[in-house]
């Protein structure tokens, strides 16, 4: 009788217990989100849907300028390992959360931008090759914010001497 009384006890427990989890995970969405909004809101993390990518940005041998253009974004990208090792591609961007790229010819990717960099994907689709001379790649360009002036990311020169964004 006792262990009957004591397994009904633990199996209780354990549904019990199995509720409490549940209700947990619940709530630590909800706290989740809500330290989320209080980050935003202080400025600890930028919020996605205030962020302007317009602007120049710039690593190493990358560059990347974003200009507004009809509702979207002119977009160009420049890679230059010197010794005619480069790349340079002129397009359109949406942003939708991500940077939706259109190089044309069947190059799009998704860039990631969280206000600060650009970073596009570690592998380029493989029609992004055309605007890419020698071993030179689209792969995982990433930049840094350098200005957030139209004027500069117009003024923006690719390796083949040409503006990136016009």
């Amino acid at each position: 009788m006792i262990r009957r009384a004591a397994a009904a006890l633990a199996g209780a427990a354990l549904v019990a217990g199995c509720g409490q989890q549940a209700g947990t995970r619940e709530r630590s969405d909800d706290a989740g989100t809500a330290l989320e909004a209080t980050a935003i809101a202080r400025g600890i993390v930028s919020d996605p849907a205030a962020l302007n990518p317009v602007g120049a940005f710039a690593s190493a041998t990358d560059r990347v300028c974003v200009v507004p253009r009809d509702g979207e974004y002119s977009i160009g990208v420049s890679v230059d390992y010197g010794d005619r090792q480069h790349c340079v591609a002129r397009g359109v961007a949406r942003e939708n959360g991500v940077l939706r790229v259109d190089f044309g010819g069947g190059c799009r990717l998704d860039a990631r931008f969280d206000g600060e960099r650009i970073v596009f994907p570690a592998e380029a689709p493989a029609a992004c090759n055309q605007s890419c001379t020698g071993r030179a790649s689209l792969s995982a360009v990433n930049t840094a914010r350098l200005s957030v002036a139209e004027a500069e990311a117009r003024a923006m020169r690719g390796a083949d001497g040409n503006p990136l964004c016009d």
